[in-house]
């Protein structure tokens, strides 16, 4: 079961996402959260593997949630009404795995829970574009053979221990090489490097 913390200042939306997900036979809401810093306590307390969070909220908003949630090994799926580019991105950049407006089919909902739990990258052209125009980063040719085998892996959203089994590797070597990776491509996290590894055709999108 993919166990789901569902983050929204509206209790309308909460029941209404709750509602919905509980007739799914492979997730189960375990909770519900009205604002950003009740959902980093909750993401302790409940420890879901994934949230769905809203990005406008009073108080701490979603972004403000994502930065206290960076320690939590829950994947964030934003569900938000807005749809301009430029209010997600200071999201992805905070860590969120993707993004889906509240207008999304269920049955698209649900896939998109299921696709981020995987390990995923679920981001809408528009703003995989923007995160990366003006992108200087060097290409997979100036990294090292291994850490473009490790960035691939990385990108496909394994962890580091599935990647030192996958890769015949301890994990400290593979933690080792996921640090010079990230220095090498100048980004913060690994799902910016999944999508550099994407776009510069390292791995199929």
């Amino acid at each position: 079961m993919i166990r789901v913390l569902v983050v929204d200042d509206h209790p309308v939306v909460r029941q209404g996402l709750r509602t919905f997900l509980d007739l799914q036979d492979d997730i189960t809401v375990v909770g519900e959260s009205a604002d950003g810093a009740s959902c980093v306590d909750d993401a302790d307390r409940l420890r879901p593997d994934v949230i769905l969070l809203d990005l406008r909220m009073p108080g701490a908003d979603g972004v403000t949630a994502l930065r206290g949630l960076r320690d939590n090994p829950a994947r964030v799926l934003v569900v938000t009404s807005y749809t301009e580019p430029g209010a997600v991105l200071p999201a992805v950049r905070a860590g969120a795995a993707g993004y889906v407006y509240k207008d999304v089919d269920p049955p698209a909902l649900a896939a998109a829970i299921r696709s981020v739990h995987a390990g995923h990258v679920l981001l809408h052209p528009d703003v995989a574009r923007l995160l990366t125009e003006g992108d200087t980063h060097p290409g997979p040719a100036e990294l090292t053979a291994r850490e473009r085998d490790v960035l691939a892996e990385v990108a496909r959203g394994r962890s580091n221990r599935e990647i030192a089994r996958a890769l015949s590797l301890s994990e400290k070597t593979v933690k080792t090489h996921v640090s010079s990776i990230l220095g090498k491509l100048g980004v913060q996290d690994r799902t910016q490097a999944a999508l550099h590894a994407v776009r510069t055709g390292l791995v199929d999108s």
